[in-house]
C-alpha cells in the first residue's frame, strides 16, 4: 500500500481554521461528524469499508468538536464519547487495510488530534490547564504558550543480508509466532539514519553497511510518524537480548512463505509500513527477482 506516499485527499484548511467564526460556520452547514472512543476505536459500518458519520447537530462545541478539515467538498468533525455511545466500531490498526483513501486520512486525523488533547491538557511550561483552539490543532495556555500537537518519530527497519534475505525478529511481548521488522524511537540529537545504525547494533548486534529511506505512516499510537528503512548488514551473525527481543530469524522468501503456510510465523497486517516493507521485499524493490510470493497469514 503505498497510499501514504501520495498527496493526502484532506485539505487540512490550515489558512482558514484560525478563525473560529469560520470554523462554527463550517459546523452548521452540512458538515459531518465522526466519533470515536478514548482508546482510538473509529466508528465504522460492519464490513470495515467506511467511516460510520452523522450530520452535524445542535450548537457547535469547540472544545468537543475538532475540525479534520474538508474532503470532497465536505467538512468533516471529530468526536470522542464515551465507549458504550460508539456503537459499530474497530481500531485505525484493523481499518486502515479497509477504508477508502479519504476516509483512512480522516480516521487517522481523528485518533491522532484526540489522542493528543486526552494526553496534553495542560501546558508544560506553567502546568495551567488549555484550551482547544484552531478548530482541534492547537492549544493555547493563559500564560500565552501556544502549543501543536506532538510526533514522535520511530525509525522501522528491514535489515537485508549480502543473500538478500530478510531479518525478522519476535518480540516476548507478542503472541507465539509473530515476527517483523525492526524499529525504535529517535533520540533528541539524532538523525534518522543515526537512529537506523544505533537502534539495529541494539536490537540485533548487527553492523549497517548501508542504509536508505523507503516511505513514511502515521502511526498514533499514541502520536508516532514511523519512518521505514532498508538497510544492508556487515555480515549474518545477530544477537539479541532475549528480554524485549525473543528471538530474530533470516529468511528468504520462499521460507517466510513456508513458514507462514506452516503457521510457524505470522506477519503483520497490509495496513501497516511494516507490510509494506516486506510486500517491497518480496517483489524484488531491494535487489533479486520479483518473487511473485502474496503473504495472507497477518496479526
Amino acid at each position: 500500500m503505498d497510499y501514504w506516499n501520495r498527496g493526502s485527499l484532506l485539505d487540512r484548511v490550515d489558512a482558514q481554521r484560525a478563525d473560529p467564526e469560520w470554523v462554527a460556520r463550517q459546523w452548521r452547514e452540512g458538515a459531518r461528524l465522526v466519533r470515536l472512543d478514548s482508546s482510538g476505536r473509529v466508528a465504522c459500518t460492519p464490513d470495515r469499508t467506511a467511516l460510520r458519520s452523522e450530520a452535524a447537530a445542535g450548537a457547535y462545541d469547540g472544545q468537543r468538536q475538532l475540525l479534520l478539515g474538508q474532503a470532497a467538498g465536505q467538512s468533516w468533525f471529530a468526536e470522542c464519547v464515551d465507549a458504550g455511545e460508539l456503537g459499530e466500531a474497530d481500531t485505525l490498526r484493523r481499518l486502515n487495510s479497509t477504508l477508502s483513501d479519504a476516509q483512512r486520512d480522516l480516521a487517522t486525523a481523528a485518533v491522532a488530534v484526540s489522542h493528543w488533547h486526552r494526553l496534553d491538557p495542560r501546558c508544560p511550561g506553567c502546568g495551567s490547564e488549555t484550551r482547544v483552539a484552531n478548530g482541534g490543532f492547537v492549544r493555547e495556555c493563559p500564560c500565552g504558550r501556544i502549543l501543536f500537537p506532538r510526533t514522535d518519530s520511530a525509525v522501522i527497519v528491514a535489515i537485508l543480508d549480502d543473500r538478500n534475505r530478510v531479518l525478522l525478529g519476535h518480540q516476548r511481548a507478542w503472541d507465539g509466532g509473530r515476527v517483523s521488522t525492526f524499529a525504535g524511537f529517535v533520540e533528541a540529537g539524532e538523525s534518522l539514519e543515526q537512529a537506523v545504525h544505533r537502534e539495529m547494533a541494539e536490537e540485533t548486534g548487527l553492523e549497517l553497511s548501508s542504509v536508505e529511506y523507503f516511505g513514511s505512516q502515521p502511526w498514533p499510537f499514541p502520536r508516532s510518524l514511523m519512518l521505514g528503512f532498508v538497510a544492508r548488514a556487515v555480515g549474518s551473525e545477530h544477537r539479541v537480548d532475549g528480554e524485549e527481543i525473543e528471538y530474530a530469524e533470516w529468511f528468504t522468501p520462499a521460507e517466510l512463505e513456508q513458514a507462514v503456510a506452516d503457521g510457524r510465523c505470522s506477519v503483520p497486517g497490509p495496513g501497516t509500513i511494516a507490510r509494506r516493507l516486506l510486500d517491497a521485499w518480496l517483489a524484488g524493490r531491494f535487489g533479486g527477482e520479483d518473487s511473485g510470493i502474496v503473504l495472507n497469514s497477518t496479526w
